[in-house]
């Protein structure tokens, strides 16, 4: 395996290796894409999500050293506390240990915050931050006994710093995953570090769609610095980063994964 050394600290993809990671909502998109990068240098991947993917759409891997590898799945309800147990209990009972867990289940469709329903914009939150709540403090719970402490992720969003229109329970779910992340570094060091990633735009295979097709895609994407939208596989990395020892004195972060972010409105509307 390839292999560098940083300030005299010698590390490579070996170090992931063995690693038992838990990732909600890993069946597509995002998930997916870390998912498969996880499996890719050797950790044993648990997956929860709502639906277990039949086996045709599991995805199998080839990892670094030529072996495949596929994750385990269990349905659950992330927004249940108990469920998120269940989870916790499928992957220490197999391998002993809990080191990485992922909070990466969310979403929301577009819907106007003045005629929204309560339940609606009550389930928003849940997914969204309730949900990582609970998975975070089931986690901490095992990583506060290892030697080796752990690592929680939480997925979140540009649209917790911004504006988030027609999205407004999301954005607001997003920015308080946001505090709950150095919240919880605060409290959970030194054993356990909690680092959160806000995504930009991403291509998850259904921009086309959701941008008006591929014209829309290239427009969109036009307004980003590095002129295209992210992928899973940029979140993935930066998850990799995390997790190795690279990171080791990186907690309660947020980091911005944007591509730069986007051209403030006024430059458009300078060049109308």
């Amino acid at each position: 395996m390839a292999a560098i050394d940083v300030v005299g600290a010698h590390w490579s993809t070996d170090d992931l290796a063995g690693l038992t990671v838990v990732v909600t909502g890993g069946t597509r998109g995002v998930g997916r894409g870390i998912v498969e990068a996880y499996l890719a240098v050797g950790c044993s991947v648990y997956v929860g999500s709502r639906n277990a993917p039949s086996e045709e759409d599991r995805p199998s891997v080839q990892r670094l050293d030529g072996s495949t590898a596929q994750a385990t799945y269990m349905a659950v309800d992330v927004r249940d506390a108990e469920q998120i147990g269940w989870l916790v209990e499928l992957a220490v009972g197999d391998t002993g240990r809990l080191d990485v867990w992922i909070n990466n289940a969310g979403g929301a469709p577009s819907a106007d915050a003045a005629t929204a329903s309560p339940r609606f914009s009550q389930s928003i939150i849940n997914l969204n931050l309730m949900a990582a709540l609970f998975g975070a403090t089931a986690a901490n719970t095992v990583m506060q006994t290892q030697e080796s402490g752990g690592l929680i992720i939480n997925i979140a969003s540009v649209s917790g710093l911004r504006p988030s229109p027609l999205t407004a329970a999301y954005g607001a779910a997003k920015a308080g995953l946001m505090n709950l992340t150095e919240s919880l570094a605060a409290e959970w060091g030194p054993k356990v570090r909690v680092n959160g990633i806000a995504a930009g735009m991403l291509d998850t295979g259904a921009a086309s769609d959701h941008f008006g097709g591929d014209e829309g895609v290239s427009r969109i994407a036009a307004t980003v610095p590095l002129n295209r939208l992210g992928t899973p596989h940029d979140i993935a990395g930066v998850c990799l980063l995390l997790s190795s020892p690279l990171a080791s004195y990186i907690s309660g972060a947020n980091l911005v994964v944007h591509g730069g972010g986007e051209w403030p409105a006024f430059h458009h509307a300078m060049k109308a």
